[in-house]
């Protein structure tokens, strides 16, 4: 009898019906289109936030003792060093995956002139950066491994062609970038050859250099000679060692734990360790860190790790404010319409009263109706969710955002939901009257 009351009630009300589908079916394709983005939002922002640049650096453990302003005046002979042999242990954490990335540095002050003589009345004091480019470096476990400058810094401009500093094959003449100021007051371009020569104590180097490309960052590399670091080792006479590195990494946004933790992390107990250290927080990152490269001191970049923290955070609350709006919407919509559908049917409602049907029974008649409006719009909303997640993963981020299947039974079930909420006021309201006052309208 249930069954034949649906196909009845379906049949001659279905305009009602197919205005609840498609009020749940917008509802569900742009919550599940929501959650889809959610989910993937984290890895997707953070991938795009790498576009700020390295997140963790990487120091020799003595820097930690003395202000920054200190440790740039020290000669290069009074300062410690990273050996490069530690570079692959970066890669042997618990967290290897989520490094993006890493790049060595070492700078100096050297001079600089158009021609081979040395102390020359033309030759200037300039900065140099040594760096890796895009350096294959032996990780174990990944063949072919490439990191530097171009992994870590997408926001470095090149005018004219990159470093290749793959191999460290670059024969008498090294090919540098020099940054945008460096070359504008120096009237340098791209093909000029340079020589830079750096002396100190009784030890004097001198290289020829070729400028490949015109270097802009916005920062003060826009001011130095940036080329690849074993010709910048070999130039200084310090083969094999690195001032610092820096790392990108993939974290997670910081919450209480991690504050805590960030404070002190001799505070936690054993079970907020083991949390903190087995979830990618910039710190527990930088912590396996310190723990993998000998010498050494890690500190967060806290500038570049606290704006990807926030931004993903205002991004997902965003998220979770529209999809309780288009939840709320959906109710209401639902609520109306099913009021209707029941104030026209009153004189049908209150026959079956008069016949003896219980409330109960009258109300499992319109919750069944509304469980299949539910599924229907469910159904269809999750497929135009898919595809409404993949446009936006390629429209803002080049590639479409992975639909997680468990998006599927959870809007599945917040369809029911919403059908069922909107549906319980007036069918309570209509079950509970006497027959007379249904049949004489004084609902």
């Amino acid at each position: 009898m249930l069954a034949r009351m649906l196909f009845q009630s379906w049949r001659f009300d279905l305009k009602r019906k197919l205005l609840a589908i498609v009020t749940l079916f917008l509802a569900a394709g742009l919550v599940s289109a929501l959650l889809a983005v959610s989910i993937d939002i984290g890895d997707k922002m953070a991938k795009e936030l790498k576009s700020y640049g390295a997140n963790i650096l990487i120091e020799p453990a003595s820097n930690a003792a003395l202000p920054d302003e200190l440790n740039a005046n020290i000669s290069l002979s009074g300062q410690d060093f990273i050996d490069e042999k530690e570079l692959p242990n970066i890669k042997d954490i618990f967290w290897r995956n989520n490094i993006v990335g890493f790049a060595p540095q070492l700078t100096a002050k050297v001079n600089a002139s158009k021609t081979a003589e040395k102390n020359t009345a033309l030759s200037l004091s300039v900065s140099i950066l040594g760096t890796f480019f895009d350096h294959q470096i032996a990780i174990p476990d990944e063949e072919d491994y490439h990191t530097g400058q171009r992994i870590i810094s997408p926001y470095w401009q090149v005018q004219g062609n990159w470093v290749n500093d793959e191999n460290d094959d670059f024969g008498e003449t090294i090919p540098v970038l020099v940054g945008r100021q460096l070359a504008k007051v120096n009237h340098w371009e791209i093909g000029d050859i340079l020589y830079l020569n750096y002396q100190e104590k009784d030890f004097s180097a001198q290289s020829a250099v070729k400028i490949q490309g015109i270097l802009t960052t916005g920062g003060m590399e826009d001011n130095q000679i940036v080329m690849p670091l074993s010709a910048a080792q070999a130039l200084l006479g310090v083969e094999g060692k690195v001032q610092s590195v820096k790392v990108s990494a993939l974290t997670v946004p910081e919450n209480a734990l991690s504050r805590k933790a960030r404070a002190n992390t001799d505070a936690l107990d054993a079970e907020e360790y083991d949390r903190w250290y087995c979830t990618a927080y910039v710190s527990s990152i930088s912590h396996q860190l310190e723990e993998a490269v000998s010498g050494a001191i890690v500190r967060p970049i806290w500038q570049v790790a606290a704006s990807e923290g926030v931004v993903i955070s205002k991004i997902q609350l965003l998220l979770s404010v529209v999809t309780l709006a288009a939840v709320i919407a959906a109710a209401m919509g639902i609520a109306s319409l099913m009021s209707s559908s029941i104030i026209e049917r009153s004189k049908e409602i209150g026959l079956m009263k008069a016949l003896g049907a219980y409330p109960w029974q009258i109300m499992l008649l319109f919750y069944c109706e509304a469980l299949l409006s539910a599924l229907i719009g469910g159904i269809l909303g999750c497929l135009a969710g898919w595809g409404l997640a993949k446009f936006i993963g390629t429209t803002l981020f080049g590639a479409p955002l992975s639909f997680a299947w468990i998006v599927i039974p959870c809007v599945l079930m917040l369809s029911i939901l919403i059908a069922l909420i909107g549906t319980w006021f007036p069918a309570h309201r209509i079950a509970k009257l006497y027959p007379v006052e249904v049949l004489y309208g004084r609902q």
